[in-house]
């Protein structure tokens, strides 16, 4: 099985910084993509950045220049950095992985449990 622990969640009061982490563990052969996503109450779940293995990221227009993605291929973990950050920001934040298990598989999204982030003085 795959599991995809997140950390780095919390309050912070407008302007301030957060940096979230998530790792993934387990059975995986090979790890591919690997992004955040966020869901705030009453609100849809949108993409806030993805980065391949390569590192080719991309990011919602929404946190384009406060916010950096970022991941570490040998602890099979990706980083969300995030400044300048807005009450707006406040969500859910989910990371997710698309992992092969073995060579045989075909590749499958895994997603974390999700963190808090609250942004609010």
């Amino acid at each position: 099985q795959v599991q995809l622990v997140e950390s780095g969640g919390g309050l912070v009061q407008p302007g301030g910084s957060l940096r979230l982490s998530c790792a993934a563990s387990g059975s995986i052969f090979r790890l591919n993509d690997m992004g955040w996503y966020r869901q705030a109450p009453g609100k849809q779940r949108e993409l806030v950045a993805g980065i391949t293995r390569s590192s080719s990221t991309n990011y919602a227009d929404s946190v384009k220049g406060r916010f950096t993605i970022s991941r570490d291929n040998a602890k099979n973990t990706v980083y969300l950095q995030m400044n300048s950050l807005k009450p707006e920001d406040t969500a859910v934040y989910y990371c997710y992985a698309n992992i092969r298990r073995s060579a045989g598989d075909y590749y499958n999204t895994y997603w974390g449990q999700g963190t808090q982030v609250t942004v609010s003085s």
